[in-house]
C-alpha cells in the first residue's frame, strides 16, 4: 500500500479484512502517523504504543471508545485541555466504565475490581471451565463439527464470566439469550441489562449475605477501606462481564483456526501440551482481538518526534504494535517458540491492562486441552471456507474489533471418547 492519504482505516472493508499492509506502510511513514480522514494520531510502533499506555500524566483515557468521533461542545484552546475534559467527559460513550477512567478515580475502582479476582475465585473458576468445555465439546465433536464461535466460544466465554461472577445457574440462560450478540453501535449506556441485573444481586447480596462469590463482591470495599454504592459495585462486574467476552471469543477462534490450519502445530501442542501457554501468547500477537484503543492528550506533548496538540486524539493499534519488526523479529510469521511472544499488547498495558487477561488465557488452554483430548483430528470445512489454496474468511466489519465473523470447523473424534 502506498497511498495513505486515499486509505480510510474506518471505513475501507479491504483495510478491515486485511489491515496488516496498511499497518506496515503506517510505520514506514512514521510510528505515529496523522491520518488525513479524522485527524487521529495513529500509533503502530511498538515502543511509542507503550510510551502511551504507560503516560496517564499527558494522555486521558476519556475517549477510549469515541475516539474522534464526539465532539466536545467547547472547541479545544491552549496547550492544557485537562479541565475541559474532566467538565465535559461524562456526555462521552462509556463514560461510566472502568476502562475510560483516570486517575485517582481509576485507582480506586481498580483496586476494588482484583479484590474480586482472587487467586482461590480465579482457581475455582477454572475448574469449571473444564467441566463446562468437556460438556460443550463432547456434543459438537460427536457431531462431526460445528460453526465454532456461535456453538461454543460465545456460549462458553459468557458462561464462564456468569460462573466467575457468581450469576445464579437459574439465569445463566437470561443472560445467554440477553448477550450472546455484539450490539451494532455502541450508545452512550450500552449495558444496561447488567447494570440492572448486578444492581439487583449486589443490592439483595447486602440485605441477605450469602457464602458465595456475590456476597463478596457485594461486601467487598475501595483499598482505602471505605464501601462502595451499590452502582459502583453493579458497574464494574458489568465491565468485568462485557469486557472480556468478545476478545475471548475472538481469541478462541483464531487460536482453532491456526490450529485446524496448521496440522504441524497441533501435531506439535497434541505431544507437547506446555507448548500450549505460548502458543496462546503467539496467537494473541498474530492476531490481536482488539483493534484500537483511543487516548487524549491533556496537554500538548510529542511521541516519537511528532507534536500532539492539547486534545489530539491518538489512536493505540495492537494489532500493529504486534507486528512492529523491531520488536519482533520476522512479525508476520506465527512462530510457536517465538521467546519473546508475551511482550505483545494485545490486552493493552500501563493501568488499563485488562483485568481479565489471566481468564482469557484460562479459556484458550483449557479449551485446547480438552479439545485435542476429545478429537483426534481438527480441520477447516472446505465446503464452508473452500480449500487450503483458496480459503474464504469474513471478518467484523468494524474498526473496533479484529475478529472472525464465522469458522466452520470439523472434527473427528479420539478413540477415547
Amino acid at each position: 500500500m502506498s497511498d495513505l492519504t486515499s486509505a480510510n482505516f474506518f471505513r475501507d472493508r479491504t483495510i478491515q479484512d486485511d489491515p496488516y499492509p496498511y499497518f506496515d506502510a503506517l510505520r514506514d511513514q512514521s510510528p505515529v502517523f496523522q491520518e488525513p480522514n479524522f485527524g487521529v494520531f495513529m500509533v503502530t510502533g511498538h515502543d511509542e504504543a507503550l510510551s502511551v499506555y504507560n503516560d496517564s500524566v499527558h494522555f486521558s483515557s476519556c475517549n477510549v471508545v469515541s475516539g474522534p468521533f464526539v465532539e466536545f461542545p467547547e472547541p479545544f484552546k491552549g496547550d492544557d485541555v485537562s479541565g475541559l475534559i474532566e467538565e465535559h467527559r461524562e456526555m462521552l460513550p462509556f463514560s461510566d466504565q472502568l476502562p475510560s477512567f483516570d486517575p485517582p478515580r481509576h485507582t480506586a475502582h481498580r483496586g476494588l475490581m482484583m479484590r474480586l479476582l482472587t487467586p482461590r475465585r480465579l482457581r475455582e473458576n477454572e475448574a469449571f471451565m473444564e467441566e463446562l468445555a468437556d460438556r460443550l465439546l463432547g456434543e459438537l465433536i460427536a457431531a462431526g463439527g460445528c460453526e465454532f464461535i456461535s456453538s461454543y466460544a460465545a456460549p462458553f466465554a459468557l458462561l464462564v464470566i456468569a460462573d466467575l461472577e457468581g450469576v445464579p445457574e437459574a439465569d445463566h440462560g437470561l443472560f445467554t439469550k440477553k448477550l450472546t450478540k455484539l450490539p451494532e453501535e455502541m450508545q452512550h449506556k450500552p449495558l444496561e441489562f447488567l447494570y440492572e441485573q448486578f444492581s439487583s444481586y449486589i443490592a439483595d447480596r447486602r440485605r441477605n449475605p450469602g457464602d458465595d462469590i456475590m456476597t463478596a463482591m457485594a461486601t467487598a470495599s475501595f483499598p482505602d477501606g471505605s464501601t462502595p454504592e451499590v452502582k459502583d459495585v453493579a458497574l464494574l462486574a458489568a465491565n468485568l462481564f462485557s469486557g472480556g467476552q468478545e476478545t475471548t471469543v475472538r481469541l478462541l477462534s483464531f487460536a482453532l483456526r491456526l490450529i485446524a490450519e496448521r496440522p504441524d502445530i497441533q501435531d506439535r501442542l497434541r505431544g507437547d501440551r506446555d507448548l500450549i501457554p505460548n502458543f496462546i501468547e503467539e496467537t494473541l500477537r498474530f492476531e490481536s482481538p482488539l483493534r484500537a484503543q483511543f487516548r487524549m492528550a491533556k496537554v500538548r506533548t510529542s511521541v516519537a518526534g511528532v507534536d500532539i496538540p492539547a486534545g489530539g486524539t491518538m489512536m493505540l493499534l495492537p494489532g500493529a504494535a504486534n507486528r512492529d519488526a523491531r520488536m519482533f523479529a520476522q512479525p508476520d510469521n506465527f512462530e510457536l517458540d517465538r521467546e519473546n511472544a508475551l511482550y505483545h499488547v494485545a490486552f493493552g498495558h500501563g493501568i488499563h491492562h485488562c483485568a481479565g487477561a489471566h481468564l482469557a488465557r484460562a479459556e484458550g488452554r483449557v479449551t485446547i486441552n480438552r479439545l485435542l483430548d476429545q478429537a483426534s483430528t481438527i480441520s477447516i470445512s472446505e465446503a464452508t471456507h473452500g480449500p487450503p489454496d483458496a480459503r474464504r474468511y469474513e471478518y467484523l466489519p468494524t474498526y473496533f474489533l479484529r475478529g472472525l465473523e464465522k469458522l466452520d470447523l470439523e472434527f473427528t473424534p479420539s478413540a477415547a471418547t
